[in-house]
């Protein structure tokens, strides 16, 4: 692999890796859930258990994010990102092996602490490696790999589920984990972070909140959100979520810094960024079924339909990443969500069971290239945020955000459908998606709102590397404005 494009040897390594095991889980995220029909039939499995085979991996990669972040900075980046790497592999020939639907489930829960451990850890890499002005390329390119699986997933999940048996969505994992283990011990140097004291106390804290929020999130629909189960879940994780913020104002080596969020860029970026992935997976979660329910599709036709929306991520993402080293990232933040509130809201008003495909197909596109302008934009703007050494803490922290993002998307357009439609009928499908889309267009607007407070645009790319090697000259825990 060279350096092309005024890359180094070095940095198109550490690009290329950390964009391969990205594309890895996002592959493994994608074909699971359009493949969960074969699941259910060959494992026997009842509708609760087969979401938990989904929601087991959401709830143990939100949950350890955060520390995943922290152990690199401790143990060291690359360390942990093949430890990382490992364990994803392990767990998914465990996923393939699995006799019943509760190994399924419990081998789930693996990949998703080893998907804790590598994403944030690979944003980090790519961070650090790259100096700011070539950042937000990076990033987009990055992205744009990234894409290749949520391109190639819906279609190659709609394979599995009609073509071959499920375990090959896990066995796909094997020789790809293998392989870049094997290069990232040899090309990927070893760094750690700030300060090698492990900060045990938020680790517990954090953990443990998360832990109760996101619990709260995934049992609401089945449970009931009124319940004493959901209700106590939320509230313990809340309560726990505010002890962490206080304990960490004043731990000698905090795992985040409270002074992070006194920064613009990351204050406002990051809840644009929740924004941006509670709207993707809302519309997400949807659309394949409405395919299959209001239109009539088999899983692979659906998946077909899905790939001009996905495909925005392949090539939308890294042009948008370049432009933002030159423009500014607010513009292609607020820019994006714009979009997707746009394109979101013409198909709340426009989808009903006699709509075309075709005449959907422009708004998709539209919503797909504002979501893939926005994503890279702001990662960008997290990270460029902090001084180069705190680049692991702002990664856990956006990483974190973003996934909290999507279970919070999910369930909320989830209980949006619900108390609209159903399953009964293709109209009384209609009828939920319709508004489970104008709840995905109301996320996308609260994003485009917060994204409004981002730094201007110029000045951000023009003072960035200037503010950088100021931040790097600044003694240890003073912030530069």
């Amino acid at each position: 692999m060279g350096g092309g494009g005024g890359m180094t040897s070095k940095q198109a390594w550490v690009l290329g890796l950390a964009s391969l095991a990205s594309f890895m889980m996002s592959l493994d995220s994608l074909i699971v859930t359009t493949a969960l029909n074969t699941i259910r039939q060959d494992l026997a499995a009842s509708v609760e258990s087969l979401e938990w085979t989904v929601n087991a991996y959401s709830l143990t990669f939100a949950v350890l994010l955060l520390t995943g972040a922290a152990l690199g900075d401790r143990f060291g980046r690359r360390r942990v990102f093949v430890t990382g790497l490992a364990l994803f592999t392990v767990a998914s020939v465990a996923c393939a092996l699995s006799p019943d639907i509760g190994a399924l489930i419990a081998s789930r829960a693996f990949q998703g602490a080893g998907a804790a451990l590598v994403l944030p850890l690979s944003l980090t890499l790519i961070s650090a490696m790259f100096p700011p002005h070539q950042r937000g390329k990076a990033m987009g390119l990055y992205l744009g790999i990234t894409g290749l699986a949520t391109f190639g997933g819906p279609f190659l999940g709609g394979v599995v589920a009609e073509e071959l048996t499920w375990q090959w969505i896990f066995w796909l994992n094997l020789p790809i984990g293998a392989v870049a283990i094997l290069l990232t011990v040899r090309h990927v140097d070893e760094v750690v972070g700030p300060d090698g004291r492990l900060d045990l106390g938020g680790v517990a804290l954090v953990t443990l909140g998360a832990f109760g929020v996101v619990w709260g999130l995934v049992r609401g629909n089945a449970a009931g959100w009124g319940s004493a189960e959901v209700l106590g879940a939320l509230v313990l994780g809340a309560a726990l979520v505010v002890a962490f913020v206080l304990w960490e104002q004043h731990a000698q080596a905090p795992m985040l810094p409270m002074r992070f969020f006194r920064l613009r860029a990351f204050a406002t970026a990051n809840p644009a960024n929740f924004c941006v992935f509670a709207s993707l997976y809302g519309t997400l979660f949807f659309l394949a079924q409405y395919f299959q329910t209001v239109h009539g599709e088999g899983p692979f036709g659906a998946g077909l339909r899905l790939m001009p929306w996905t495909a925005t991520l392949m090539v939308c993402a890294p042009i948008a990443g370049r432009l933002a080293d030159k423009v500014g990232e607010r513009t292609f933040v607020v820019g994006g969500l714009l979009l997707q509130t746009l394109s979101m809201g013409w198909i709340a008003v426009a989808a009903d069971t006699g709509t075309g495909y075709l005449e959907l197909l422009p708004a998709l596109i539209v919503g797909g290239a504002g979501l893939t302008m926005a994503m890279p934009a702001a990662q960008k703007a997290v990270v460029g945020a902090v001084q180069p050494r705190e680049i692991g803490q702002a990664s856990g922290a956006f990483m974190t955000l973003r996934i909290f993002g999507g279970v919070f998307g999910v369930a909320v357009t989830v209980a949006v459908f619900a108390s609209t439609g159903g399953y009964t009928s293709a109209g009384e499908f209609s009828e939920g998606f319709t508004a489970a889309m104008g709840a995905v267009a109301a996320f996308a607007f609260v994003g485009m709102l917060i994204a409004l407070g981002m730094p201007g645009g110029r000045l951000t790319a023009v003072t960035a590397p200037a503010q950088a090697q100021a931040q790097s000259a600044a003694p240890q825990g003073e912030s530069v404005p």
